[in-house]
């Protein structure tokens, strides 16, 4: 698998980190502001800042959300976002970028309710809890009037949006990696969610037949879900695209990140299932520990747990693919 990591032009200290770790590939985030997806020009001066530091971006996460926000919701500026899309699948073809990591969360990311729940050695981790959430009137609002979305109305914008764009991915063999919804909740406040569930999955990854749409496999969104890895990593095999190494104690309506070691999922024979099914694509940490002696701008992705979370990925890649080297030399 190609170990990766997620990387934004603002925290330039964090190239080093992987580098130490020994990534020189990059999951990387486009600027949001004064930045033009259409223009070659600023997307290779994009790309060559980090080429220069001994990094090459291989994927795009996430989609740009001044975009894909106007897309998911299907308002005013859809059809224009959606060229600039296009346009920018040309640029990325010219750079050799093949891979985009998408989600389908309208008005609401990723979503949790703390940001400090305690963790082992004094390291602290993200949580959700349903329950806080609607006690807390933790729901997206725009000038204090609640957004809504319903269920039918995000199929029928996905679907445009990937009838609309995946003709050009294939033309130009961009990979589009289909995020969950995370939390996997089927609701939150009145913004429904689609993205929740293996069945959904699979049903929007099909709804439009290209080898060039398949899924970032966020394993413990799976994993919260209910799904069971074992068996879903093989029948998602040939469209797993992206893999996010992260680790949960709980279900969907209450979870807690955990260093990567220390939640429900057997880390390592997650690895092994990915590694007996053929899956060799790009594998990144995601929502690191914060860890005791540390202050991160950014809860799940500071500096000392990506260190410790890398490493401890790297060395379990390592092992396994030790293993099979051996395995395959012995019986050869």
């Amino acid at each position: 698998m190609i170990l990766t990591d997620s990387l934004n032009i603002e925290n330039r200290h964090t190239w080093d980190i992987a580098k130490a770790c020994g990534v020189t590939t990059g999951d990387v985030r486009l600027p949001e502001k004064d930045f033009d997806v259409t223009d070659f020009s600023q997307m290779k001066g994009f790309y060559d800042t980090f080429v220069s530091e001994g990094i090459t971006p291989i994927a795009i996460e996430p989609m740009p959300n001044h975009l894909h926000d106007h897309i998911k919701t299907a308002d005013d500026k859809r059809d224009e976002s959606i060229e600039k899309v296009i346009k920018m699948f040309a640029n990325l073809d010219k750079l050799n970028v093949r891979l985009i990591c998408f989600n389908w969360m309208a008005h609401v990311g990723w979503c949790r309710t703390s940001s400090d729940l305690m963790e082992r050695g004094g390291s602290s981790v993200t949580g959700f809890d349903l329950e806080e959430y609607e006690k807390n009137g933790n729901i997206a609002s725009f000038d204090g009037r609640e957004k809504c979305i319903t269920k039918r109305e995000l199929w029928d914008n996905y679907e445009y949006f990937i009838n609309a764009v995946m003709p050009y991915a294939d033309k130009y063999n961009i990979k589009m990696a289909l995020h969950p919804d995370d939390p996997p909740l089927e609701r939150l406040g009145k913004v429904e969610r689609i993205m929740t569930s293996y069945e959904n999955i699979n049903k929007a990854i099909n709804l439009y037949k290209s080898d060039n749409l398949g899924v970032t496999f966020c394993q413990a969104t799976y994993y919260t879900m209910g799904e069971d890895l074992y068996k879903v990593i093989p029948l998602l095999k040939d469209k797993i695209f992206f893999v996010h190494f992260r680790n949960v104690i709980g279900n969907k309506y209450k979870f807690r990140e955990t260093c990567h070691d220390n939640g429900s999922i057997d880390m390592a024979k997650a690895l092994k299932c990915y590694i007996d099914n053929g899956i060799d694509v790009p594998i990144r940490v995601d929502h690191v520990p914060t860890l005791a002696s540390e202050k991160s701008n950014k809860v799940g992705y500071g500096d000392l747990g990506r260190l410790y979370a890398i490493g401890y990925l790297k060395g379990l890649l390592d092992g396994l693919e030790k293993t099979v080297e051996l395995k395959i030399k012995k019986e050869g």
